[in-house]
Parts: structure tokens; C-alpha cells; sequence
């Protein structure tokens, strides 16, 4: 299964580098982290799950508005990211993801049809969110975005230890002009 195999490749990237993981919880009712804790050793580079259903959970656990949920509502990129952020911030972890959705049958509006998901990734303090409607029942429409929750994860995670294995200073510097001679 591919919730499985990425589950795995997060913990073989994760493994030895004395970093970790926290999920912030919605539509998803802690399955990110259930695939995460079902890979052995997982407790080496995952830290907890904050599975935040509710509004009142979102604010008592991860510090989320109440004017940010009143504005913009649960399944928006302001409170996604402020999901991720409070995740890191309440538990010392070094990357979260956060995610909010509509997975039906009920509760889609026009605006925001049963399908969309909002998904938030804190990696090293730096943040970013995505939008998608997906596609399918309500256990299809939260399996894809448990899927894409892992995957957002590895791509970023991989690029940021990329970034951290770069030496400092090995930026060549460049001529201010290609007439310059020495």
C-alpha cells in the first residue's frame, strides 16, 4: 500500500538525524500518524499526533485564533498553517503537518464542496499550505490525504536536509562584469 511505503521512506530519511515529527489532525482522525507509528522505530523521529477535530480543539491544542476560525473558517490555508505552526511550537518537534478537510458525505458547501482539503507543512520554522479537492467517498477523499500529508512531508523534508548538507560559503562569487581580467 502506498501510505505504507511512504511511511517507511520517511522513517529510512529520518532514521539517524535526530529529528522530528508531529501531526496536527482534522478530517484525517490521526491516520497520518497511525501510518507513521506503524513503521518500526518510528519513536526515534516521531514525537505525538494532535488529532484537533474541533474548533475548541484547535484552539486549546494548538493555539489556533478564534478570529482566524471565525474569518476564514476550519478548512482554510490561514488555519492549516496556524495548525502547523502550534503543533511545532507546543511540542519542540522540527517539522509538522497539519491538515483540515470536508470529507463528506455532508458539509460541503459551494464555496468549499466535500472534498476539499487544506494540508500545511512547518518544516524548520518555514511554511507552506496546499489546496485540493479530491475525489471519491469519504474513506477515498481522507486516504488521499493522508497520502499526500506523507508525501509533502518527504519532498520537503528532503529538500530541506539537502539544503543543510550544502557547506557554507561554497557559493562561488561572480565577477561583478564579464569584462573584469586579473
Amino acid at each position: 500500500m502506498l501510505i505504507e511505503a511512504l511511511s517507511t521512506q520517511l522513517g529510512t530519511l529520518l532514521a539517524d538525524k535526530r529529528k522530528k515529527i508531529v501531526t496536527a489532525e482534522s478530517c484525517t482522525g490521526g491516520w497520518v500518524s497511525q501510518s507513521i507509528t506503524q513503521v518500526a522505530g518510528s519513536s526515534a523521529w516521531f514525537d505525538r499526533s494532535y488529532v484537533t477535530y474541533s474548533n475548541e480543539a484547535k484552539r486549546e491544542m494548538l493555539g489556533v485564533k478564534i478570529r482566524t476560525l471565525n474569518k476564514y473558517g476550519a478548512v482554510s490555508r490561514e488555519v492549516v498553517e496556524e495548525m502547523a505552526l502550534g503543533a511545532v511550537k507546543k511540542s519542540g518537534a522540527d517539522f509538522s503537518v497539519a491538515i483540515s478537510g470536508i470529507a463528506g458525505p455532508d458539509g460541503g458547501t459551494d464555496e468549499k464542496p466535500v472534498g476539499t482539503v487544506w494540508l500545511a507543512w512547518n518544516i524548520a520554522g518555514s511554511v507552506d499550505s496546499s489546496l485540493t479537492l479530491l475525489p471519491g467517498a469519504r474513506r477515498d477523499v481522507r486516504a488521499a490525504a493522508v497520502t499526500l500529508a506523507l508525501q509533502g512531508l518527504l519532498v520537503r523534508i528532503r529538500s530541506w536536509l539537502s539544503e543543510q548538507a550544502q557547506p557554507q560559503g561554497s557559493e562561488k562569487e561572480l565577477p561583478e562584469s564579464l569584462d573584469e581580467t586579473e
